[in-house]
């Protein structure tokens, strides 16, 4: 298998944008904005101990996984020449709401899960991309 394109990959701009991406994630499911509601659809108990144990593991996780998603936009931008903060934020766009989103909504429908909880965590991946195409984008 050929992977020379990863020899084209800004991989510092990649970390940024994964770090970007990460902290929208403590602002939007904090108290400021969304912790409530969140908890609420997903009937979390954020007061029982076991809601916290391995969260370490669970953030790290997820930091990779955005890690993973912004590697994904670095390699698109490479392949499609894209430079400029315009150019990442239409290519967060698309990656968020055409395979971040949409692959969370397919899952949350047949979970039947509240519509609520589809707009704050969709938007949450779209915005979470768009910064890391931001990032990427801009940092050429």
């Amino acid at each position: 298998m050929n992977i020379s394109f990863l020899d084209y990959i800004n991989w510092l701009a990649v970390f940024c944008g994964a770090l970007g991406y990460f902290f929208l994630g403590a602002l939007w499911y904090s108290k400021i904005l969304f912790a409530a509601k969140w908890i609420a659809y997903t009937k979390v108990n954020a007061a029982d101990p076991a809601a916290k144990k391995g969260m370490g593991i669970i953030m790290l996780s997820s930091f990779v996984l955005m890690f993973i998603s912004s590697t994904a936009i670095a390699v698109l931008r490479s392949r499609l020449e894209l430079e400029g903060w315009m150019s990442g934020l239409k290519l967060g766009l698309l990656v968020g709401v055409c395979i971040g989103a949409a692959a969370i909504s397919i899952s949350y429908l047949y979970e039947k899960r509240p519509l609520g909880l589809h707009l704050i965590n969709g938007t949450y991946t779209i915005l979470g991309n768009v910064i890391a195409g931001v990032v990427i984008c801009s940092w050429t």
